[in-house]
C-alpha cells in the first residue's frame, strides 16, 4: 500500500512575512499601494481629537483597506470583517494583525460621508493618469436596491394618522373588554398577554404620533413642467428611502446611479438617490461629472432618463447625448424577434389586461370623400359637417355629426354608440394632418438615435455599463444596502464603485 506524507492543515504558528502575502497584480496589492503611497487621507484627521489625551485610533488607511477588500470578497457584515481580520491571512496582512472590533468597523463605514467622495476622486485621478479614461462616451444607468428600511412603514401623513387612530381605537376596545373580564376567572398568563398587547398598541400609536410631529410636511416629488410636485410616500424607518417598483416586485430602498467611461469601464460618478424616478437624477449626475466631460464627449442613457425637460437642458448646455425613448426598440428592426427571448408569464400572476375586441364602428367603417366633403355612415345615412378645422391632440381634422331624426331610430345604435341610452347622435373626425409646431427635443432625439450612426453609437452603451452592474451585483454580492439615510447609503455605494475601479487598476498592471 502506498505511503504518503502527512499534511497538517490544523492552525499553528508560522513565520510569515505579511507584506509578501500581497502579490503584485492582485486587487489587495493595488489597494495597499494606493492607500499607503498615492492617496492623501489627511481629511480623516478631522474626526479625531486625541493629539494630547485619549486612546490611539486605528489608521483610516487600514480600515479602508479591510473594508474595501471585504466588499471585493462579498463580505459586508462588520462582524464578518472582524472575523476575517483574525483568521484570513490576506486580511491580517492588510490590517497588520490588529483585528479592529466590529463596532469600530461599523462606525467607520456609517460615518464616511464626504470623506469617501475624496477617496473616490483621488482614485479616479489615478485612473486618468494611467490612461484608463477615454472621455469619448459615457453610459449612465442605475440599479434599484432595497435598503435597511421597512416597506410596511411607508405612507403619507394622512395614512399614518389613520393608522394611529386605528391602533388607539383597538387599544381602547381591548381595554374595555379587559375590564369587563376582570370579574371573571381568567388565567393570569392570559391576562398578562392582553395587557402587553394593549401596551404595544399604545406604544406603536405614540411612535406614529411622535413621527408626525417631527415631520410636519409630506415628501414631495420633482416638479414636471407646470404641474406641482406630487406627494411622495414617507418612511418612518428611513425617510430618505423610497418605495420603488422593480421587476422583482416593490422594494423600499435607493437607486444607485453610475456613469461609466467606455474605454475601460471606469466609474467616473457614483451617486445614491432615494427615488425610483431616474429622470430626476440625470442632471445631478451630469453636474457631478462636469470635470470629466470633454467637448466631444457623448452621453448615453436608457429610456428611464428620457423626458422633454432633460433633453432641453442637455441642448441648452450643448452636451452631445443619445437617450432612448420607450418606443426605440419597436422602431428598430433588429429587435423584431425580441419577444421570443422573454419567458412566458405565469398565468396565475400575469396581471396584463386582456385587450378587448373592438365591437363599435370606427372611423374606418365610415365612407369619407375628401374632395366632396361627404361622409356616409355604415347604415348608409349621410352625416353633416360641423367643423372643418377641428384640433384634437395637436392634429387638425374634419368633423361630422349625425342627425337626431336619423340616429334616433337607427337599428345599428348599439354598434355605433358606446352609450346608446345616453348619447343622441354619433360624431366622427377624419384627421387631415398635424399642426405645424416647432420640433420638440424628443423628436430630434428620436431622429438622431434612429439614424444609422446613432444606432451604432448608442449600441455601445449596453456593453459599457451593464458589465459593471454585473460585476457589482453578482461577483461582489451587492443585493442590498445595509445602512439608513441618503448620506450613509451614498457612501456605501461609492465604496462598492471604488472596489470596481481599483480592480480595473490592478488588471491594468498598476503598482507592479
Amino acid at each position: 500500500m502506498a505511503r504518503y506524507k502527512h499534511i497538517d492543515t490544523s492552525p499553528r504558528l508560522l513565520a510569515v512575512d505579511l507584506q509578501r502575502q500581497l502579490l503584485p497584480g492582485t486587487f489587495e496589492h493595488a489597494l495597499n499601494h494606493l492607500l499607503d503611497r498615492e492617496i492623501n487621507l489627511s481629511e480623516f484627521d478631522k474626526r479625531f481629537k486625541n493629539d494630547l489625551v485619549g486612546a490611539s485610533a486605528y489608521p483610516p488607511a487600514m480600515l479602508l483597506k479591510v473594508v474595501l477588500f471585504a466588499y471585493s470578497q462579498g463580505i459586508v457584515s462588520s462582524r464578518g470583517i472582524e472575523a476575517a481580520c483574525r483568521e484570513h491571512v490576506t486580511f491580517i496582512a492588510l490590517c497588520g494583525d490588529s483585528a479592529p472590533h466590529f463596532t469600530t468597523i461599523a462606525s467607520f463605514v456609517s460615518t464616511l460621508g464626504d470623506e469617501v467622495a475624496h477617496v473616490f476622486g483621488a482614485v479616479l485621478a489615478i485612473c486618468d493618469r494611467e490612461g484608463l479614461i477615454g472621455r469619448e462616451m459615457f453610459a449612465i444607468d442605475g440599479v434599484k436596491l432595497p435598503s435597511n428600511a421597512s416597506k410596511r412603514r411607508s405612507g403619507t401623513r394622512a395614512e399614518f394618522a389613520r393608522q394611529a387612530e386605528k391602533l388607539e381605537k383597538a387599544a381602547k376596545t381591548m381595554l374595555v373588554r379587559h375590564r369587563e373580564e376582570d370579574a371573571k376567572a381568567v388565567e393570569p398568563t392570559v391576562r398578562a398577554k392582553e395587557i402587553k398587547r394593549i401596551e404595544r398598541l399604545r406604544r406603536d400609536a405614540q411612535q406614529i404620533r411622535d413621527w408626525l410631529v417631527k415631520n410636519p410636511k409630506d415628501r414631495r416629488g420633482a416638479t414636471r413642467g407646470n404641474r406641482s410636485a406630487s406627494i411622495r410616500k414617507s418612511n418612518r424607518s428611513d425617510n430618505d428611502s423610497a418605495k420603488m417598483a422593480t421587476s422583482k416586485g416593490v422594494i423600499q430602498g435607493y437607486t444607485g446611479v453610475a456613469a461609466v467611461d467606455a474605454k475601460h469601464q471606469i466609474i467616473v460618478c457614483a451617486q445614491a438617490h432615494g427615488t425610483g424616478s431616474e429622470q430626476e437624477v440625470l442632471m445631478p449626475v451630469l453636474e457631478a461629472m462636469s470635470d470629466v466631460l470633454a467637448e466631444n464627449s457623448l452621453i448615453t442613457a436608457d429610456a428611464g432618463y428620457h423626458n422633454e425637460a432633460n433633453l432641453k437642458e442637455l441642448a441648452d448646455r450643448k452636451i452631445d447625448a443619445l437617450i432612448a425613448d420607450n418606443g426605440m426598440r419597436a422602431r428598430d428592426e433588429r429587435f423584431a424577434d425580441q419577444a421570443k427571448h422573454k419567458s412566458t408569464p405565469d398565468p396565475l400572476w400575469n396581471k396584463t389586461p386582456v385587450e378587448k375586441k373592438e365591437t363599435l364602428f370606427s372611423p374606418k367603417d365610415f365612407t369619407y370623400d375628401e374632395e366632396a366633403k361627404v361622409c356616409i355612415c355604415p347604415a348608409g345615412e349621410f352625416l353633416y359637417q360641423n367643423g372643418s378645422k377641428v384640433v384634437i391632440g395637436g392634429r387638425e381634422g374634419v368633423k361630422f355629426t349625425g342627425a337626431r331624426r336619423v340616429c334616433g331610430p337607427c337599428l345599428a345604435r348599439d354598434l355605433c354608440l358606446r352609450h346608446p341610452d345616453r348619447t343622441a347622435v354619433r360624431q366622427v373626425v377624419f384627421f387631415t394632418g398635424k399642426l405645424h409646431k416647432p420640433e420638440s427635443h424628443s423628436a430630434r432625439m428620436k431622429r438622431s438615435i434612429d439614424s444609422p450612426e446613432g444606432r451604432i453609437r448608442y449600441g455601445r452603451r449596453f456593453a459599457t455599463v451593464e458589465p459593471v452592474f454585473g460585476n457589482l451585483r453578482y461577483n461582489k454580492g451587492l443585493n442590498r444596502f445595509t445602512l439608513r439615510g441618503k448620506t450613509k447609503v451614498d457612501g456605501q455605494w461609492k465604496l462598492y464603485c471604488l472596489v470596481h475601479n481599483i480592480e480595473k487598476l490592478a488588471h491594468q498592471g498598476y503598482a507592479q
